[in-house]
């Protein structure tokens, strides 16, 4: 397993989308397109509903390492002009559907949510609801930061909607939490995680990253033990994505040799693995796992489980909104990322504009691929039809599988590819195989993290 740690541990896409940003051809792209194809995802089905992402990018200290767009500050009268500017923003869209849409799916992250006080995220939500209509099967979820979720803000939530809080654990050594910058006892989590049981969430989940600066399999197996103290019910065991290249210094904060080695990475993926099985987890996907009671194993079961940019959902709308600075929004037909400075797009939506600055529309190869991809992030295998052989060369493919075939990796049958459980750590490696832009394109590897 270490030569094929050492092998593959190459840069590559996480794949919430296909095609993943660096490949957006953003020459053909125009607003006009992307409002088309929103409208054409919502007409399409409008009883599907849609998903939405609001992305809170205000953060109070810096997590060095965090890769998520966000503004440090300490001052919280910066709350309320970006929450005006986020239900403008959905205004607009609403008024582009020209219909009041299904919300089946809204995830509010961040930055950290929790920065906002309770009765502004109430006023926020409540704002969004107003101009759309909740499905039955609605799932309503949030990024907690065990240090300032207080019980009124796991309320207030609860009171209009949410039933699923995921809180960013990282690391319980203080060590590592001293490089990160995220001083953040047991007890912190313990507290939030049993206050959101008792008020009645019925998903909690945990982030936990291993790969961390100073980190080792000690301290992976001792957080995964105080986790496995207060069960949550999905865990999220996400590899470090040390990028500081473009990150700036937020990623800075300790040298090249603080990092573990990828084999040393690996151990501890094999070891917290094989702990959150003991322990009665299932895995699921990538990087999740999940009590087999929890909603994204039975996704997962069942063939529901789905990718974007919020990660692995329990459900699947064509059309999902980003709002918010930086936010992405993807209508299956096209993606558009917003303006990324907090001021900027402020200015746009209280102009009556759309605030996003880039883009990409999926031509038809683009649309096979990204259900080939999905299907092995999601399920571990795929089919294709004939008929796709005539749009996507397929043979290329094959001939990107061959070395992981070879490895027992994958197993090629027919029309159908199988990801082994050997291969299943290397998915991302896996999915490259599939990404004829990026093959084609062969790009300067440093805008990705590596795969290991």
């Amino acid at each position: 397993m270490c030569e094929l740690v050492q092998k593959y541990n190459v840069p590559g896409p996480r794949y919430t989308s296909y095609p993943t940003v660096p490949y957006w051809d953003m020459e053909s792209f125009s607003g006009k397109k992307w409002r088309s194809s929103v409208i054409q995802a919502f007409e399409e089905n409008p009883d599907e509903g849609i998903s939405i992402y609001i992305h809170l990018p205000f953060c109070e200290s810096m997590c060095t390492f965090c890769g998520c767009h966000k503004r440090i500050t300490k001052r919280h009268d910066v709350e309320s002009p970006y929450i005006s500017a986020v239900l403008k923003e959905w205004e607009l869209y609403v008024e582009l559907m020209g219909f009041r849409p299904v919300i089946k799916e809204l995830h509010l992250g961040g930055g950290t949510p929790t920065f906002f006080s309770p009765e502004n995220l109430r006023m926020l939500i409540n704002g969004i609801v107003r101009l759309g209509k909740k499905a039955d099967d609605m799932e309503f979820s949030f990024e907690g930061h065990p240090n300032n979720t207080t019980k009124e803000h796991l309320q207030a939530l609860y009171d209009v909607g949410f039933r699923r809080v995921c809180f960013g654990v990282q690391d319980y050594n203080l060590t590592v939490q001293r490089a990160i910058n995220r001083i953040q006892p047991f007890e912190n989590v313990k507290n939030v995680t049993e206050w959101a049981r008792e008020i009645g969430y019925t998903s909690v989940g945990h982030d936990i990253i291993y790969g961390l600066p100073f980190q080792n399999c000690s301290d992976v197996e001792q957080t995964i033990m105080k986790t496995n103290a207060i069960k949550p019910d999905r865990i999220a065991f996400y590899s470090y994505a040390h990028v500081p290249w473009l990150k700036g210094n937020g990623q800075r904060g300790y040298k090249e040799e603080d990092l573990p080695s990828s084999i040393e990475k690996k151990a501890q993926y094999e070891m917290g693995k094989r702990m959150l099985s003991g322990f009665g987890y299932k895995d699921v996907g990538m990087d999740h796992f999940a009590l087999p009671t929890d909603s994204l194993k039975q996704a997962m079961e069942n063939g529901t489980l789905h990718r974007n940019f919020m990660g692995y959902t329990a459900s699947k709308t064509n059309l999902m909104i980003g709002l918010g600075a930086s936010s992405i929004s993807d209508s299956w037909y096209g993606f558009a990322q917003n303006v990324k400075n907090v001021e900027e797009y402020q200015n746009l939506v209280s102009h009556g504009v759309i605030p996003i600055f880039r883009g990409h529309i999926l031509n038809e190869e683009d649309q096979i691929l990204r259900k080939h991809i999905l299907n092995i992030m999601c399920r571990f295998e795929t089919n294709w039809k004939p008929e796709e052989r005539e749009v996507v060369d397929f043979e290329n493919i094959l001939a990107n599988l061959s070395e992981l075939e070879a490895d027992g990796l994958v197993e090629i049958e027919d029309k159908t590819i199988k990801v082994t459980a050997k291969g299943r750590p290397f998915v991302r490696n896996v999915s490259m195989a599939f990404d004829l832009k990026m093959h084609r394109e062969k790009p300067n590897t440093r805008i990705f993290s590596m795969t290991v």
